[in-house]
């Protein structure tokens, strides 16, 4: 498995009960949680994107391939890395992987754009992001 750019983050989370549907396994839309809950915990590590803040960020594009069957119990390491920045953007990888056997779930894709909340356009990606993006 390679994964581009920068790890900037690794988080820890329970797979819940109730995040399994009808086959038995982890419903596709739980990963996307798991990488949302990845990337708003690290920007706020960084201090960035808070809810009443003036500017933060929005997702343009994402993406997720199942890689491996998630079911409970089960807790998840999910990791996240910054690549290539562009002026407003910034793409973020994530993987989840078992937190005790390592084992591959799944792998996906969010492409950030920083957004200013008043004027409701995209802004020049934060000074704090850009040091962190690979290349």
């Amino acid at each position: 498995m390679s994964v581009p750019g920068n790890l900037v983050s690794t988080i820890s989370m329970p797979l819940r009960w109730g995040d399994m549907d009808a086959y038995g396994h982890a419903n596709n839309t739980v990963f996307f949680r798991f990488f949302e809950e990845a990337r708003i915990t690290w920007l706020a590590s960084l201090e960035l994107g808070a809810e009443n803040d003036p500017d933060g960020p929005i997702i343009i594009k994402t993406s997720a391939t199942f890689l491996k069957e998630l079911s409970h119990p089960a807790t998840v390491a999910v990791r996240t890395y910054a690549d290539k920045a562009g002026n407003s953007s910034l793409d973020t990888y994530h993987i989840v992987t078992d937190i005790e056997s390592g084992e591959l779930y799944a792998e996906g894709y969010a492409k950030i754009v920083w957004f200013d909340r008043t004027n409701r356009k995209s802004m020049a990606l934060p000074d704090k992001l850009r040091a962190l993006a690979a290349g």
